[in-house]
């Protein structure tokens, strides 16, 4: 018993030992043996509770020598003993003095070493507090390093960002009040970090427009890019009600102003310059780093044109179609993306740039620019395969924005492009809906519009009123796109007179029965029997089962339907039934429109 009194005495005494042996040696005589002995003596007056003791020996003037020479061991030990304690315990505050004073008093590159294994050896929910914990000893050690300052500012950097780049970004009001792991208060800790060397780096260029020294300027802007994908890229940005200061936008606000300050944001956002970029052999790693660099870019677009964080430093001589322009990689960058976050970033940023724009104002000539094809045919995939619904009406509402934008002839290119590409009836159909209000503002508008009638909207024509597969096209899977061509024809019919033939359609009236009209009654008449046998087989079966709620499966157009009684399996074949009539109807009375405009005419003749 005795003995385990004396134990955390006996640490302090042997601490004592070490530093009294080694106040005789010169700085140059120190062995590692006395680097060791202090090691596990200091460690062990943490470990039993003395760290006011080993405050005072670190902060008598005789230890200034050893401390700087052996402090930077204690900072394993050190962490823990922090980690370990709670808030308000006066042990805690010895050890964050300690802390504060090896920052003062140790060697800075043994020091710094020190910190960057401590934060590159945290992880899971204690990274957090273990960066911010650090940070400050870390800013004041770099501030002293004379050599390789600037590697030195991007290594901590960077570490501390992979560290936290795996924890999950608080999106939710809840998750952002709570702030569960800290991130939030991290990410502003570490912008506050990263300020001293910023104004090292402005203060520089003020003194000279021939700044040269780019390496501390480069490792800034590789952190300001690494914050854009994360965890700028993910977070909500929105402003919540409630929230007064939203850390996020504060974050997006710091970073901003950061890359105002060393001069990169307009390279950034207007001529996607991003400084210089590592010369990777292993191709992967270079498709890695243009992905980054690309979601990076994109978020910036995303805080400077929709958020408006940096805006009012952009001269107003840029043109809506030139920022459209500019923004549409980084809108198909988003666009791709499945995370609501992302995607909705992305939606969000293509409608700020298109309501900045007149309507009929976007030259037929944009549609030459690869970006201008594949934003609308990645809007579509989002629009028919985006399982959250509030994003695909969006992405419908974004992609009319667009389509109005654009003049006459960039209207009928870009209408000849998702006919060709959509691969899908409803957006056929939309298409088409499109076709039709296009043609009748050419009929009913003063000035001709050429593109819309005679020869250009024969050949438009040509991809609208035919089946895709004749008469054995899936009828019920593209209903959409049928419905929308009858209603188009019906119009044609009703507004174009055969005399007149402005839109051609009576031309080419012999090929559209060819193609379209009597194909699906052919295909009609088979859906219609073929759909009429299943739902006799249906009933059939239903009386010899014992009950009416047995399940059974049936395929319809080639696809197993889900699991479903009789009953739901009933409904369904006769709603598609319903839809065959209900075409079958829309062209009976199409071919009679034609009829009694073809007898019209044949009777003015005569």
């Amino acid at each position: 018993m005795p003995e385990e009194e004396n134990q955390p005495t006996m640490a302090v005494d042997e601490l004592q030992a070490i530093i009294q042996r080694c106040q005789v040696l010169e700085e140059a005589d120190f062995k590692g043996e006395d680097f060791n002995l202090f090691q596990v003596a200091g460690q062990k007056c943490l470990e039993d509770g003395y760290a006011a003791q080993l405050l005072e020996v670190i902060q008598n003037e005789k230890n200034k020598i050893i401390i700087k020479n052996m402090g930077w061991n204690l900072i394993c030990p050190l962490v823990r003993c922090i980690m370990m304690y709670k808030q308000e315990d006066d042990k805690r505050e010895h050890c964050l003095k300690i802390l504060d004073q090896l920052a003062q008093l140790c060697n800075p590159k043994e020091l710094f070493l020190g910190l960057l294994e401590q934060i590159e050896q945290t992880s899971g929910e204690q990274v957090c507090q273990t960066v911010m914990l650090l940070l400050q000893p870390l800013q004041t050690v770099l501030l002293k390093l004379q050599n390789k300052k600037a590697y030195s500012v991007g290594l901590s950097l960077a570490m501390i960002m992979n560290h936290l780049t795996p924890l999950p970004v608080p999106y939710t009001k809840q998750q952002i009040q709570e702030d569960k792991l800290g991130l939030c208060q991290c990410c502003n800790a570490v912008v506050d970090f990263a300020k001293p060397f910023v104004n090292e780096v402005v203060k520089n260029m003020e003194k000279s427009s021939e700044y040269n020294d780019m390496e501390l300027k480069e490792e800034l802007l590789k952190f300001c890019m690494k914050s854009l994908k994360y965890p700028l890229l993910t977070a909500q940005l929105e402003q919540l009600e409630g929230i007064e200061e939203h850390p996020f936008r504060h974050f997006a606000t710091e970073i901003i102003d950061i890359l105002w300050n060393i001069r990169e944001l307009i390279p950034l956002v207007v001529l996607h310059h991003k400084g210089k970029s590592p010369h990777w052999e292993n191709e992967e790693f270079a498709d890695i780093e243009r992905k980054n660099s690309a979601d990076s870019l994109a978020c910036l677009s995303y805080l400077v044109f929709v958020q408006h964080f940096g805006i009012d430093c952009f001269p107003m001589v840029f043109s809506p179609s030139y920022l459209l322009q500019c923004n549409m990689m980084h809108i198909e960058v988003l666009l791709k993306r499945t995370e609501e976050s992302m995607l909705s970033k992305g939606l969000d940023l293509f409608e700020s740039c298109l309501l900045k724009m007149e309507d009929s104002s976007l030259l037929h000539q944009y549609l030459e620019f690869r970006d201008f094809i594949n934003v609308p045919q990645v809007l579509v995939k989002v629009m028919t395969l985006c399982p959250i619904e509030h994003l695909r009406k969006k992405s419908l509402n974004i992609l009319q924005l667009f389509i109005d934008k654009f003049e006459a002839e960039g209207k009928y290119t870009l209408f000849r492009c998702l006919l060709k590409t959509s691969n899908h009836a409803g957006v056929e159909g939309y298409i088409i809906k499109n076709i039709k209000d296009q043609i009748h503002l050419s009929l009913t508008k003063a000035c001709d519009n050429i593109w819309f009638t005679g020869h250009h909207l024969i050949s438009l024509l040509d991809l609208v009123l035919l089946l895709p597969e004749g008469a054995e096209t899936d009828l019920l899977q593209n209903s959409d796109r049928i419905m929308a061509s009858l209603n188009l024809l019906r119009y044609l019919v009703i507004k174009d007179c055969e005399s007149d033939n402005q839109t051609g359609v009576w031309t080419m009236l012999a090929k559209i029965e060819q193609n379209f009209l009597k194909p699906l009654h052919v295909g009609l008449n088979m859906s219609k029997a073929h759909y009429e046998a299943e739902i006799k087989n249906k009933k059939e079966n239903r009386r010899e089962a014992q009950s009416s709620n047995t399940i059974c499966s049936v395929t319809v157009s080639g696809e197993k339907m889900p699991a479903m009684t009789t009953e739901m399996q009933l409904q369904v074949l006769h709603s598609a039934l319903f839809t065959f009539d209900l075409i079958e109807s829309v062209l009976a009375r199409v071919e009679e429109l034609i009829e009694v405009k073809i007898k019209g005419g044949m009777d003015e003749n005569s």
